[in-house]
């Protein structure tokens, strides 16, 4: 499989995923024009680690909304899939379901298959964090191929604050 490569300053894919009641919706819906969005992509019910991020994601929450960026996450999960592992996390972001391969390489994110029937029933994407700007431009994006692999959020909002008040330029432009 080859990985299609974003380049930071493109424009963000629009993408079209499931709410918790199977709604189709957009992924990342239109701002305000002082609103970024912050999409976590994480690997679904079955990973414990992603639990965690998403627990250590509500924990910061208001920490990213006062730099005005809004949190969302989504996964390859099933809505059923979805509901259940907000059974076991509770966050007040939105949470997304639907992601399709056809996204998971428009987004170059890594792809695993299940190791076993217990894990999950589909192909599910590795985590991957996306910032898309008031333009729509991906201003930061990090891809792993591992679910242990995932930016530092203490590091990261004090990061983008700092970008969002010096008005810090997109960095990583170039692509080779």
């Amino acid at each position: 499989m080859n990985i299609e490569k974003l380049i930071p300053g493109s424009t963000f894919p629009t993408i079209q995923v499931q709410d918790t009641k199977g709604k189709t919706v957009p992924l990342v819906a239109a701002n305000a024009t002082d609103h970024w969005t912050m999409v976590v992509v994480y690997r679904g019910q079955h990973c414990p680690v992603c639990s965690k991020y998403l627990t250590a994601l509500q924990e910061m929450r208001t920490q990213f909304e006062d730099i005005n960026i809004d949190i969302v996450a989504v996964s390859a999960d099933s809505v059923d899939q979805l509901n259940k592992k907000l059974d076991d996390v509770s966050v007040a972001f939105p949470v997304y379901a639907g992601l399709s391969m056809e996204h998971m390489k428009q987004l170059g994110l890594y792809v695993s298959e299940p190791t076993s029937d217990a894990e999950t029933d589909h192909a599910f994407p590795e985590p991957g964090l996306f910032v898309i700007n008031s333009d729509n431009k991906l201003q930061v994006l990090e891809i792993a191929n591992s679910p242990f692999v995932r930016p530092d959020l203490k590091m990261l909002v004090s990061g983008l604050g700092y970008t969002r008040k010096n008005d810090y330029p997109i960095r990583g432009t170039k692509s080779i």
